[in-house]
């Protein structure tokens, strides 16, 4: 590929180079989120800040780590995963948001991905659609009894990926309504757990990239249980989804050691 950089290893999108992240990365989408994940570190620093991609690095039980922010979408997602590939990263941990569609999921709950329903544009340059977006079990593993072992509300299962945040919550007013209101009657009836926009591309790009990657998320809301009537929080706080995916890299270091 052309070097758009102009420097050799200095990756075009991050402006990132090799050794300036650990193997083990957590990617939030929000940039600001970055700052409050690395305090969780020893040591952080400000690596580099570039667009919507801002990344820290610092240490965690002796293992150098790093927090690299994607924005909104599975299209930045991947960019920030096929560079931090190029840069030594090999184990991804997404932190993020999602809202609730199962009945059971609540505002507050933690939702960890089994796999992705493919309802995006980005995993289709990677793959067939036949090919599944499915959370490697390592990682998956090392979320769920760090969400377990730190005791919050946990929900294990499928999670649905879309490109348009308004043609989750206001579908009737789409063109394509007909299509997304079956879809997503569809994916209730299936037991989907939740609603976000990045871990279909980064699974299948994990996949082809020959990585580790697991997704957990902080439940906003549901807004399922809004319209059935029930009790519906909203919750912004990400500190639990953020603790989750520390703890699970603790664990995926320890074992990685031995």
């Amino acid at each position: 590929m052309q070097n758009y950089s102009g420097e050799a290893g200095l990756q075009y999108h991050l402006q990132i180079r090799p050794g300036d992240v650990g193997r083990y990365v957590i990617l939030p989408g929000d940039p600001k989120r970055c700052e409050k994940i690395a305090t969780h570190f020893e040591d952080a620093r400000l690596i580099a800040d570039s667009r919507e991609f801002v990344t820290y690095t610092g240490y965690l039980d002796g293992e150098k780590v790093s927090v690299t922010s994607t924005g909104i979408g599975g299209p930045s997602a991947s960019i920030a995963m096929e560079e931090l590939v190029l840069c030594g990263a090999d184990t991804f941990v997404r932190v993020g948001t999602c809202g609730g569609i199962d009945m059971d999921v609540k505002g507050g709950d933690i939702v960890i991905a089994t796999g992705a329903i493919r309802m995006e544009g980005t995993s289709r340059e990677y793959a067939p659609i036949e090919f599944p977006a499915v959370a490697n079990l390592e990682v998956t593993n090392a979320l769920a009894s760090a969400a377990k072992a730190l005791g919050y509300t946990c929900h294990t299962g499928i999670v649905q990926c879309k490109d348009a945040f308004y043609g989750q919550h206001e579908p009737e007013r789409m063109p394509v309504s007909y299509e997304l209101l079956n879809k997503w009657e569809a994916w209730k009836r299936l037991g989907v757990k939740a609603s976000e926009m990045e871990s279909a591309a980064l699974f299948v790009a994990a996949s082809h990239l020959k990585v580790r990657c697991g997704s957990n998320f902080l439940v906003v809301g549901n807004q399922e249980r809004n319209v059935a009537g029930l009790d519906n929080p909203i919750v912004h706080d990400t500190e639990s989804a953020i603790k989750v995916g520390v703890e699970a890299l603790r664990r995926l270091i320890e074992d990685d050691k031995r």
